[in-house]
C-alpha cells in the first residue's frame, strides 16, 4: 500500500509538471518594448550604423534595459521589431522573442523561459524521483533474475528491461537536474553560460546573481508552500531583473577595482526607471551588498 501511494504521488506530480511545461505558452515582451510606427519608419529610413542606434536609444531611454550587444549597441530584434528586454532572446524554432529564454527543449516541444522555467525544473525533479523509485522497487527482482530466483517466464525479461530503463534515465536526469540547480543558484540561463550578459560597463557573467537565497526566490517565489507544486509563483514580469551591476558574485569578496569602476558611473549609465514592485523587494531586504562592501573598502583604506 505504501509503495502504491508513493508511486501514484510521484507519477501524478511528474505528469502535472510535464503537462505544465509543454502547454504553458512562453511569454513575449510587453507592448512598451515594441517600436512605435514612427520609430519603425525612422529606423527603415536611416542607414545602418550610428544613426539607427540613435533611433533605438531614443526608443529605449525609458525602458529598464541594462544589457547591450558585444559592440555596446541596443539589443534589437529585426524579426519582431522590438527592443529586447534583458535576458530576452529570439527563438529560431518558435520564431519569436522569449522572455528570459533558457533553451528550446525538443523533449517538451516548447521554449523553456520565464513563464515555465519553474515547471521545467519540477518536471526534471519529479521524473528523476519517479525513475529512482521504480529502480529501487525493482532492484530486488532484478537481483533474483540473475540468481535464478524468478519463475522461468517471459515476465522476467520485463523486470530486467524495466530496471535498465529506469536506471539509465535516472543517470541522465540527475546530471541535467544538477546542472539546472546550479544555474538557479547562480541566477543564470543556459544561454548566459555560453555567452555572458554584456552590460554597458563590461561583460559580467554574474550580473544578475543576488546570492543563493534571492536567486532561488526569483524562480520559486516567496511562498514556500507553492515551491513543490507546478503552479506559477516566480517573481517579476520577465521584462526587468534586479542586477548587482558589478563584475563579481555577491557571495564572494569584492575587489576595490570593481567597485571603483561602477560606483561612480552607476547613476547615469543605467535607466532611471525603477524595477517592478514584485522584484524591487529582492534588493530591499538588506542593504545593497555593493554599498556594504564599498563601506568596508573605505574602512580598510582608513
Amino acid at each position: 500500500v505504501v509503495c502504491l501511494v508513493a508511486y501514484h504521488i510521484f507519477f501524478m506530480l511528474f505528469v502535472w509538471s510535464y503537462w505544465k511545461t509543454i502547454f504553458t505558452l512562453p511569454m513575449n515582451p510587453s507592448k512598451e518594448f515594441h517600436l512605435s510606427y514612427s520609430d519603425k519608419e525612422s529606423l527603415e529610413r536611416e542607414p545602418r550604423g550610428e544613426s539607427q542606434q540613435e533611433v533605438l536609444r531614443r526608443a529605449a531611454k525609458d525602458l529598464p534595459i541594462y544589457t547591450r550587444t558585444m559592440s555596446g549597441a541596443i539589443r534589437y530584434c529585426d524579426r519582431c521589431h522590438l527592443v529586447k528586454p534583458d535576458r530576452c532572446h529570439h527563438c529560431s524554432v518558435c520564431d519569436k522573442c522569449i522572455l528570459k529564454m533558457d533553451h528550446h527543449c525538443p523533449w517538451v516541444n516548447n521554449c523553456v523561459g520565464f513563464s515555465n522555467y519553474k515547471f521545467f525544473l519540477l518536471f526534471l525533479a519529479y521524473s528523476l524521483l519517479y525513475c529512482l523509485f521504480i529502480a529501487a522497487t525493482d532492484l530486488q527482482y532484478f537481483i533474483k533474475f540473475w540468481t535464478n530466483g524468478l519463475p522461468d517466464t517471459q515476465a522476467k525479461f520485463h523486470i530486467m528491461f524495466l530496471f535498465f530503463a529506469a536506471a539509465m534515465f535516472s543517470v541522465s536526469l540527475s546530471s541535467l537536474f544538477g546542472y539546472h540547480c546550479w544555474l538557479v543558484s547562480k541566477n543564470k540561463s543556459t544561454l548566459e553560460v555560453f555567452r555572458a550578459p554584456i552590460f554597458r560597463h563590461r561583460t559580467d557573467k554574474n550580473g544578475f546573481s543576488l546570492g543563493f537565497s534571492k536567486n532561488l526566490r526569483q524562480v520559486f517565489g516567496d511562498e514556500k508552500k507553492y515551491w513543490l507544486l507546478p503552479v506559477f509563483s516566480s517573481l517579476g514580469d520577465g521584462c526587468s531583473f534586479p542586477t548587482c551591476l558589478v563584475n563579481q558574485d555577491p557571495e564572494q569578496a569584492s575587489t576595490p577595482g570593481g567597485l571603483n569602476s561602477t560606483s561612480k558611473s552607476e547613476n547615469h549609465l543605467f535607466p532611471a526607471k525603477p524595477l517592478r514592485d514584485s522584484q524591487s523587494h529582492l534588493l530591499t531586504d538588506t542593504p545593497s551588498w555593493s554599498e556594504t562592501n564599498a563601506k568596508a573598502e573605505k574602512d580598510k583604506v582608513g
